[in-house]
């Protein structure tokens, strides 16, 4: 028998490397990416909603996606920063994607400089609208 056969033979569940999914690291590395006033400000309104919901997210993403290895913290910041603005539509969690960046070392500029760079790739009026946004959320950070 061959090694393709042996694991052509083998269920597709043995074959894949097992996500890793961890609840409780979820919710510290949201505590150490989003403040509190940001953590209330969607989490409770989509448990109400969506009862469960919040959990998942929490810990599929928080605790699976950002546990993954090969990306820093400030690297996947800079990705959601760009995600956000070229999709448009999400200022709430364009907002506090702004506010983690601070929060894993980004400076106001580096920041500011995210939505200048993105200008010529997703044009300018979402990169204006995305400057909009860090705007307001920077001025929040500094009142904090």
């Amino acid at each position: 028998m061959t090694t393709e056969q042996a694991t052509s033979d083998r269920a597709l569940s043995e074959r894949l490397v097992p996500a890793r999914f961890d609840r409780a690291e979820g919710y510290r590395m949201l505590d150490a990416l989003q403040d509190e006033a940001t953590q209330l400000a969607a989490l409770p309104g989509l448990e109400q909603l969506a009862p469960g919901f919040a959990d998942w997210l929490v810990t599929a993403l928080f605790g699976g996606t950002y546990q993954r290895e090969g990306l820093s913290l400030r690297d996947r910041q800079l990705i959601n920063l760009a995600a956000l603005t070229a999709l448009g539509g999400v200022d709430p969690q364009l907002s506090g994607h702004v506010k983690s960046s601070l929060r894993v070392g980004m400076t106001r500029t580096e920041i500011i400089e995210v939505f200048v760079h993105l200008a010529p790739y997703i044009g300018v009026p979402k990169a204006l609208a995305g400057l909009r946004v860090a705007a307001t959320a920077l001025a929040d950070a500094e009142q904090q």
